[in-house]
């Protein structure tokens, strides 16, 4: 008889501590599903204050010698015209020359494309300039046409805009999207009646770096435009409150 007592009262004791349990674990449940996850956007608009360009120019010749001997004389005139355009010297970088051999080809009768006998040397060298003088370059590469006036076969590149201070940027950015998330928290919770907890989770997404007012597109490892002066800047911060 007692056997039988102690039985069904340490039966009824593990009844009382799972129902404990279970009552803890959907308490727990709910808590962990009771949170808000919004996310926030911050943009920043900047003008870059770096630009490079480039530009390259060829010359051809039957013998080596000679090929580099006028491709060093186009070399000097490029250079000194860039000076007299108020380009630093050490701002000017001229690449290795690149010699490549020239085949006159042809088509057989049966159509296929055959190389032929030798036609000479292409010589040909690259420029160019990194500046912080944004506007001088620019300037620049829309007049090069002097260059070309002067005999030289010389073709020039779209410049390239930067921006050396992005890194302050992305943090005034960041501060942005992070306020802009935590206001939409705050109003989502309090048209809910309920009052916004603890953080408990915060998730930034990739920087994307566009023209202003473009239709460029986001691309999953972040966009840097480099081709337009004004740039726009954008990164989302997704916060996730516990809500109270």
């Amino acid at each position: 008889m007692n056997k039988n007592i102690i039985a069904v009262a340490v039966g009824a004791l593990g009844f009382v501590i799972g129902l404990g349990f279970l009552g803890n674990a959907i308490k727990n449940r709910n808590k962990s599903e009771n949170t808000i996850s919004v996310t926030g956007l911050g943009t920043k608009q900047f003008t870059s204050d770096l630009i490079t360009w480039s530009g390259s120019f060829s010359k051809n010749n039957m013998d080596l010698k000679s090929a580099y001997d006028e491709l060093a004389l186009d070399r000097k005139v490029i250079n000194d015209y860039l000076v007299s355009k108020g380009i630093r010297q050490n701002e000017i970088v001229f690449s290795s020359v690149d010699i490549q051999k020239q085949f006159r080809n042809y088509t057989d009768s049966n159509g296929n494309n055959v190389q032929g006998e030798f036609s000479g040397y292409n010589l040909s060298q690259k420029v160019s300039i990194e500046s912080k003088e944004v506007g001088k370059i620019e300037n620049l590469s829309r007049n090069i046409t002097e260059i070309i006036n002067r005999g030289i076969e010389f073709t020039s590149s779209s410049p390239s805009y930067f921006y050396t201070k992005l890194a302050t940027v992305k943090q005034e950015m960041i501060a942005g999207a992070t306020k802009d998330a935590k206001e939409r928290a705050e109003k989502i919770a309090e048209n809910s009646g309920s009052s916004l907890g603890n953080l408990k989770k915060a998730t930034m997404g990739v920087i994307q770096i566009t023209a202003p007012n473009s239709n460029e597109d986001y691309s999953y490892g972040g966009t840097f435009n480099t081709s337009s002066k004004e740039k726009e800047a954008s990164i989302t911060i997704k916060l996730e409150y516990q809500v109270n």
